[in-house]
This record gives C-alpha cells, sequence and structure tokens, in this order.
C-alpha cells in the first residue's frame, strides 16, 4: 500500500466516510467506518493530515484525532461543495474534503477547546431562549387579541400587556382560555429567569477578564457582545488585517466587478450571523444616541448627514469591528479620540 498522506473524512453521526490519499493525491483507499472504529482507526495510522468539514462535532473529533498526532484542518463547508463531482454521497463527499485541503489558497477553521465550545454553547443557549420567549409572547399577544385585548408590540411592553389581562373572574375570557393565558404567562416569566441568570453569569465572567473588559470601553459594546466576540473569535491574529476581520464578519460590501468598472454592492452577510447582529444594534444605539443629544465625532457627523441612517450604522458597525480586532491582536486599551471627548 503506497502511503498515506491525506485523509478527507466525512462526519456523521453513526457511519463515518474516510478517503485516503498518496502525496500526489491517488487514492489509496475510501472506506466506511462505523463511530466506534474511528479512534482505534487513526491510532494505526501514521501522522497525516486530516482533513474534514467545520462543523459543530467537528471540534470533538478534531481534538481527538490531534491527540493521536495527526495534523487535523477543518475547512469551511462553502469550500468543500464545489469538489464535489456528479451527485453527492458519503464517498464522494469524502474525495471532496481531500480535494479541497490540497487545494491552495483554502483556509482552515482554528480547532476549539473544550472552554471555548461551552463559552459559546451559553450564548447559543441565550439566544435559544430569548427565541422562544419572543415566540411566548407573540402568542399570548395574539390569543388576547382575539379577545379585543391590545398593546403595543415588543418585550419592553410586556408589563402592559399583562395590565390588560383582566381578572380570572371576567366574563369576556371564557375560562378554558383563561388557562392557557396563564400557560403562556408562567411560560414566558419562566424563560425571562433563566435568560436573566444567563446574563448575570455573562457578567460575572466579563468582570473577570482582562480583554472583555477592553472590549467594553468601546462605545457600543456591552458584556454580551464582548463576550461573544471571545467566544468565536479566540485568536484574532489568524487575521492578516482589521479588514479582513469585518470582511469575515460580512460588514464589508459585495463585489460584482470586471475589468476597471468596481459595482460594490450590499453588505455581504457572511460570517457569524449572531456577532453581526450584535455589533449592528450597539452601533444603531450610537447612532441613535448621535442624533439625539449630538456628538463630537467629526466623522460621525459627516457620515450621518450624507448617507441613510442604516447605512450609517453599518458603516459604524463596520469601523467597530476594525477597532476591536486591533485591540484584540496588537493589545492595548481603546482611548476615545480627542474630538469625542465629553460626548
Amino acid at each position: 500500500m503506497s502511503e498515506i498522506a491525506t485523509i478527507g473524512l466525512d462526519l456523521a453521526k453513526q457511519v463515518f466516510q474516510a478517503h485516503g490519499a498518496d502525496a500526489q493525491g491517488a487514492t489509496v483507499f475510501n472506506r466506511k467506518l462505523r463511530r466506534s472504529e474511528v479512534l482505534p482507526f487513526f491510532e494505526k495510522l501514521p501522522p497525516c493530515v486530516v482533513g474534514m468539514e467545520a462543523c459543530g462535532g467537528a471540534h470533538h473529533w478534531a481534538r481527538e484525532i490531534s491527540a493521536l498526532g495527526h495534523e487535523v484542518r477543518m475547512l469551511p463547508a462553502q469550500y468543500v461543495k464545489p469538489f464535489v463531482t456528479r451527485g453527492k454521497t458519503d464517498a464522494a463527499d469524502a474525495i471532496a474534503i481531500s480535494q479541497a485541503m490540497n487545494s491552495p489558497g483554502i483556509r482552515s477553521v482554528p480547532v476549539k477547546t473544550a472552554a471555548q465550545q461551552a463559552a459559546t454553547m451559553v450564548l447559543h443557549t441565550r439566544t435559544f431562549f430569548v427565541r422562544q420567549r419572543a415566540n411566548a409572547v407573540n402568542a399570548l399577544r395574539g390569543y388576547m387579541a382575539e379577545f379585543g385585548l391590545v398593546t403595543n408590540r415588543g418585550i419592553a411592553n410586556f408589563g402592559k400587556l399583562v395590565a390588560a389581562l383582566p381578572d380570572r373572574g371576567d366574563a369576556r375570557i371564557p375560562p378554558a382560555a383563561r388557562l392557557m393565558l396563564d400557560d403562556l404567562l408562567a411560560e414566558i416569566e419562566n424563560l425571562s429567569a433563566r435568560i436573566q441568570r444567563i446574563n448575570d453569569q455573562i457578567a460575572a465572567n466579563a468582570k473577570q477578564d482582562e480583554d472583555i473588559r477592553r472590549l467594553i470601553a468601546i462605545p457600543g459594546i456591552r458584556a454580551l457582545t464582548a463576550s461573544t466576540i471571545q467566544a468565536h473569535v479566540p485568536d484574532p491574529s489568524c487575521f492578516k488585517s482589521a479588514r479582513h476581520f469585518s470582511a469575515w464578519l460580512g460588514l464589508t460590501p459585495k463585489q460584482n466587478s470586471s475589468g476597471e468598472t468596481r459595482r460594490p454592492g450590499s453588505i455581504s452577510r457572511m460570517g457569524n450571523a449572531e456577532l453581526r447582529s450584535l455589533l449592528y444594534i450597539g452601533a444603531m444605539g450610537v447612532v441613535v444616541a448621535a442624533r439625539r443629544f449630538g456628538t463630537r465625532s467629526e466623522w460621525l457627523r459627516r457620515l450621518m448627514a450624507r448617507r441613510p441612517l442604516k447605512v450609517a450604522v453599518v458603516a459604524l458597525a463596520n469601523k467597530t469591528a476594525r477597532v476591536v480586532w486591533a485591540l484584540l491582536a496588537k493589545g492595548g486599551t481603546y482611548h476615545a479620540p480627542a474630538e469625542l471627548a465629553g460626548s
């Protein structure tokens, strides 16, 4: 058998597919592996380069296989897809991973530690509870509207929604409907308590982490955004520059250019949608405050004067992302420009 140089591993729940190739890229084997056979299989192989598509479970397998002496590269799924030829099967996916891994210019995803995965799990769980609470509040509002009880939308007006709910003896709401409304109220209160517990945990961790404290000093960034940045960007030095980091977040324009004609479009919205959303919300708060109370930032004043609101917010979020990268990659602390002093 030829010496194995690379292995493309297609991950699954129970049945994995491994494609081995030699230094010239010729196929050595393409076989199925049961979940229990994966680690024993790699234990018997000499050190080689193992590639797999990046996903939630890929980090676990990357850590386990790396511990056996192999070099592991996790590739974004969108970079692997163009290498799949004529039909999608596990064998074809494993070959595509192997070919993409050997293609120049294909970037890999950093392997997360168990602690880093736990940090992202906290944030994802909070997002899950927030989404469930929004669904429950919308359901409660919709059911109350069927009986003529209407209030303003939004979680901020939840107190008004509860106040609009009449007493249990009110004849406008049948007992069966009142029972369901009470269950929805209890579910919303339970979810709110869970979200607050996670918020307290994030705030406590933020007080103990030096990087998070430095990020919070940036206008538009609070503990939740800073914790999300730290969880999803454990190694900012993997980006060549601040613009690369901003492009990874999807805050730079899409290009549709040909020759000397440049046609920048809307932002690409690639990368981490949760982190991009938090940066956008923070920038929106800064811009709204600047419109209401004014700002000494000449750059922000000129931006708001010549651009629509949302365009100015995206531009500010882009700038904030660049500042974040500079602080994390180069060190130091954030100092407001002189023109912002006292604003």
